[in-house]
């Protein structure tokens, strides 16, 4: 079957079943997304298919329909996306482990919710754990990354 990730088409030959997050690290070496609990619970594994975040530890890739982006494929050290820029700011990371599913999320929400209160950041980005518990800089950065990305 053929993917389409970060804008690169690939050829993969896996069973259907087989989820995404395996697709991407396994067999095309992606390791942005990563695995924390397998059941679509925790949101490390989160990316992009056209835009909109899900968790890849649970879809099939079979299933999957559209543009993959990943961390990756957000934006890249020269042009950091609004949001990877704000988490750098905020200092956001400290052991880091979720920091992509949760820079996903963020992404994602802000397409559909531009100018977020903190109680909109706070729904939005509670289905992503941190066990380091950075959730009041994570806020800190969506409202930065939102206000960058409208022109702030």
């Amino acid at each position: 079957m053929k993917l389409t990730v970060n804008g690169t088409t690939h050829d993969v030959d896996v069973e259907p079943e087989m989820p995404l997050l395996w697709v991407l690290r396994d067999e095309l070496g992606i390791t942005g997304p990563k695995y924390g609990c397998g059941i679509a619970q925790c949101g490390a594994c989160t990316v992009h298919v056209d835009g909109e975040a899900v968790r890849s530890c649970q879809l099939e890739v079979g299933d999957v329909e559209g543009q993959i982006t990943t961390i990756e494929g957000l934006g890249t050290p020269a042009a950091l996306h609004a949001v990877q820029d704000a988490w750098i700011e905020h200092q956001v990371a400290q052991c880091g482990y979720c920091q992509s599913g949760q820079i996903m999320a963020a992404a994602s929400f802000l397409i559909s919710t531009p100018a977020p209160t903190d109680e909109e950041i706070d729904d939005a980005m509670s289905a992503n754990l941190c066990r380091c518990g950075t959730y009041p800089r994570i806020r800190a950065a969506v409202k930065t990354a939102a206000a960058k990305l409208n022109g702030a």
